[in-house]
């Protein structure tokens, strides 16, 4: 194997025993048994537990990153533009079950960067320019752009976190309850949102 593929099955096999133990839970011997390798090599490619569990961090969270803002745009319809962006996060969390998993949990690392606040905070101040652009467009003050974009960032995300564990009712279904809530409001939900 070249150093190169016993990189990344290092990091298969840590990623998928931080999703099930948690960084406390998973130790570099634990690590390294399950890729069939002894500790000094994985510290040798990354220096220890926590400097792997740094590298799965930051993959997970440029993943993440991406699909969702690669969702947004300034010239979309808002409406269209809230349920790709739903959509986009429950496909993560459909598809990369383990990489939000890892996500969720508290980060060990004592930093203000590599955490899922530090995402999501990034995520809103995407949708934060968005929503200044619609408000001002629409008489709105775009100061408030802030606040809605905290709003709808943290309601959607606790809402994948809850579908982590439930994944009922489908992901098509709980974006667009997630869409209705944040288009309707609760005054005015519809019965069957599509």
């Amino acid at each position: 194997m070249t150093g190169t593929q016993r990189r990344q099955q290092l990091l298969d096999v840590a990623r998928a025993l931080f999703a099930e133990k948690g960084y406390d839970g998973a130790s570099v011997e634990e690590i390294a048994n399950r890729a069939g390798v002894s500790k000094p090599v994985v510290y040798e490619h990354f220096g220890g537990k926590e400097g792997i569990y740094a590298v799965v961090v930051d993959r997970e969270m440029d993943e993440l990153l991406t699909a969702i803002t690669a969702s947004l745009s300034t010239d979309m319809n808002p409406r269209i533009l809230l349920e790709r962006a739903a959509s986009a996060l429950l496909d993560y969390v459909d598809s990369s079950t383990d990489g939000f998993r890892i996500l969720v949990r508290d980060s060990p690392v004592a930093s203000s960067t590599g955490t899922f606040s530090s995402l999501l905070s990034d995520i809103a101040s995407h949708v934060e320019h968005i929503l200044g652009v619609h408000f001002s467009a629409r008489g709105y003050d775009a100061k408030l752009a802030a606040l809605y974009a905290q709003a709808l960032v943290g309601m959607v995300a606790l809402t994948g976190q809850w579908w982590l564990d439930v994944r009922r009712p489908r992901k098509e279904e709980v974006a667009a309850h997630l869409v209705n809530l944040a288009w309707n409001g609760l005054s005015n939900l519809e019965h069957k949102p599509r």
